[in-house]
């Protein structure tokens, strides 16, 4: 089993920068793919960004805006917005799964197992 628990979201100007962490707990191997994603207003879940090891996944629109880091020992994910934009504003979850590379975590959410229960971002214009 896997606990995921977020912080670190709230309200932004458009512009500004948050990094959201997600405190980790329970056993992450190798296989483990590590992710954020977000659910805009009225729209589906989506990738943002994903992480295994030293490979990392990014969905277009947060491409050299977003980075996705853990801490050395694993227990912490996190995620730095910068350049937020109105579009970005979302409640964010984090996830893992097994077995599970970052392509397939960013591009099918349905393949991570554990879930945070999310938090909220908005971002001001």
């Amino acid at each position: 089993q896997v606990q995921l628990e977020e912080s670190g979201g709230g309200l932004v100007q458009a512009g500004g920068s948050l990094r959201l962490s997600c405190a980790i707990s329970g056993e992450i191997d190798r296989t483990t793919c590590l992710g954020w994603f977000r659910r805009p207003p009225g729209k589906a879940r989506e990738g943002v960004a994903t992480l295994r090891k030293s490979e990392t996944q990014y969905r277009d629109s947060v491409q050299g805006r977003f980075t996705i880091s853990t801490d050395s020992a694993e227990t912490t994910l996190y995620l730095q917005m910068n350049n937020l934009e109105p579009g970005d504003s979302a409640m964010y979850f984090c996830a893992a799964g097994r077995n599970t590379s970052p392509r397939a975590g960013l591009n099918a959410p349905g393949n991570m197992e554990y879930w945070g229960k999310g938090i909220l971002v908005t971002v001001s214009s």
